[in-house]
């Protein structure tokens, strides 16, 4: 087997090659000819359809998130007086049992 020389060797790069007048029409009419083809292009009534069923799902969804938001915050305060009453029934206690002793 032929050993493989590890050494890089620089190589000159080219002078960048000037775009012909033809290349550069052609590329010019290939990218016309696409933004056609995609603005001509008309939407199918299935997917626009579709689209709309799913605009009307996320607002649903969106609706519901809330609810649930609202919903969890009215559970917090709930449960933060539930707990601001039991301290007071606690520290009342204490207080009661220090007065007596």
């Amino acid at each position: 087997m032929a050993e493989r020389s590890t050494r890089k060797v620089k190589r000159k790069s080219a002078a960048p090659r000037a775009k012909s007048a033809r290349s550069t029409t052609n590329a010019k009419q290939t990218v016309t000819a696409s933004k056609k083809t995609v603005a001509a292009a008309p939407k199918s009534s299935a997917a626009n359809g579709k689209f709309e069923a799913l605009e009307r799902e996320r607002d649903q969804l969106k609706t519901q998130l809330a609810d649930a938001m609202a919903q969890i915050a009215s559970l917090q305060q709930a449960r933060d007086e539930a707990v601001n009453r039991i301290d007071w029934a606690i520290d009342s206690l204490h207080n009661v049992l220090e007065r007596d002793a």
